[in-house]
């Protein structure tokens, strides 16, 4: 039986125990009209508990025996409510009985197996969730789904704009589920786990409305989020509170400096807010259990990358020997603290990679939501934006990364080069060099 259904049918029993306990304390006092249809209520209760495990497990278990015991005992209960000593005796029975059935539930129905789904929306963000998948994928007991969700860019308005669907971009040893195949209000999966945490609060992108998590939370016995970025020290503020750490049951952090601050950020919320408790038990919210995508950053190595012959081309000379390979990583959140000037900065970087093409191969990868995000954030820089793309691929003599596997881009460099970032912080953790720019040094002034 599924676990949310035996929970359910659990809760259904502790409210007939309930029930029994009030009936007998108004016993002589309320009128016996009243009690008989909260006896009636009792029944229905029961037959519902007994159809759906009839359903699950099939005739003639002892729980459903035991549950036609206790129909009876109520009906006799019903007969005797103005004999309070027969009554009692009849209470007494449907006490004993109510708890045989509990045990038989929790002990005689087995589980099936849980049932988690995972909901990446972005193929490039799908580390954060890949090695927790893996070992779902690998247990007996689970029973996991990949369901890539659409996300659309945002207007500048704040409309909804295009669509995106990503689940084709995924490596190819991940099983997809369509989105709208799999239905979450009704399959109802033990967990669901999530790295998107802003519903409708990010100003570029959303979700489509259905997977925001205050909707997910209807429908799951547990809601996992795990960031979609890491950080080389404390978490920025306003990451803490967000739908995603408001309405999941669980957060998993890198440290525990990072979970005292957001346990810190969403207290101040409830104080100010006199929200005391809704957002759960915070100190159990917060699991300080690290991050997948340092998991993937170890798993991926030069030797089983898989490079496209067009990356080859420009990584390796005519004569078979192979150039430095720089990763070039720009970001969303410095392009707008910047503007212009990181234009400017990113026409100088380019250049100076264009001059040393000889031995160096520069990989360019942009965020993958920095276009749709300029256009609905900076929409005066969009052009000069994609000239800058066009004249970088145009010149073929770097590569131009928009894919969703970042680990390749890791796995095939020697060197980081570009904006403090997630990206950073995992490269970082492989040991090989790395250097933040700095906006204020224009490279052809050096």
């Amino acid at each position: 039986m599924r676990i949310h259904i035996k929970r359910k049918l659990l809760d259904i029993i502790q409210t007939l125990a309930d029930a029994n306990s009030a009936i007998e304390k108004s016993l002589g006092k309320a009128d016996a009209s009243h009690l008989c249809d909260v006896l009636t209520d009792c029944q229905q209760g029961a037959i519902h508990v007994g159809e759906q495990i009839e359903a699950s497990e099939g005739e003639g278990t002892r729980v459903v025996s035991l549950l036609e015991e206790y129909c009876e005992e109520v009906y006799w209960l019903s007969l005797s409510l103005h004999d309070i000593g027969k009554a009692k005796g009849h209470i007494k029975r449907l006490g004993r009985l109510l708890l045989d059935i509990l045990d038989g539930i929790k002990n005689d129905i087995k589980n099936d197996k849980l049932e988690i789904v995972f909901l990446p929306y972005s193929a490039s963000m799908w580390d954060s969730l890949e090695s927790v998948w893996m070992a779902a994928d690998k247990s007996e007991n689970c029973n996991a789904y990949v369901i890539p969700i659409p996300y659309y860019e945002k207007n500048p308005d704040g409309s909804p704009g295009r669509m995106h669907y990503e689940g084709n971009e995924f490596p190819g040893y991940v099983p997809i589920t369509s989105w709208e195949e799999y239905s979450i209000e009704e399959r109802k999966p033990d967990i669901i786990y999530i790295h998107n945490p802003y519903d409708n609060f990010n100003k570029s992108t959303t979700v489509h409305p259905r997977f925001y998590t205050r909707e997910l939370k209807k429908h799951t016995g547990m809601l996992v989020y795990i960031p979609y970025f890491v950080s080389d020290g404390n978490v920025p503020v306003h990451f803490c509170v967000l739908p995603g750490t408001m309405y999941s049951d669980r957060v998993i952090v890198q440290t525990e400096e990072q979970r005292g601050t957001y346990i810190s950020e969403l207290k101040k919320v409830e104080k100010e807010n006199n929200l005391s408790g809704v957002f759960g038990n915070l100190e159990e919210k917060f699991l300080v259990l690290g991050s997948p995508k340092f998991d993937k950053v170890a798993a991926a190595t030069r030797e089983n990358a898989e490079v496209p012959e067009e990356w080859k081309r420009l990584i390796y000379k005519a004569d078979g020997s192979r150039k430095k390979v720089i990763l070039y990583n720009t970001t969303i959140q410095a392009l707008l603290k910047h503007n212009d000037a990181y234009l400017d900065k990113l026409e100088d970087t380019l250049g100076f990679f264009y001059e040393n093409r000889d031995e160096i191969t520069v990989l360019w990868r942009p965020h993958p939501l920095i276009e749709s995000t300029i256009s609905s954030m900076r929409p005066n820089l969009l052009e000069r934006y994609i000239n800058i793309v066009n004249d970088y691929k145009s010149k073929a003599y770097g590569i131009f990364d928009d894919s969703g596997d970042l680990h390749r881009a890791i796995a095939v460099s020697d060197a980081y080069f570009g904006d403090g970032s997630s990206v950073a912080a995992l490269y970082k953790a492989t040991g090989k060099p790395y250097m933040i720019q700095n906006m204020e040094v224009r490279i052809n002034t050096l």
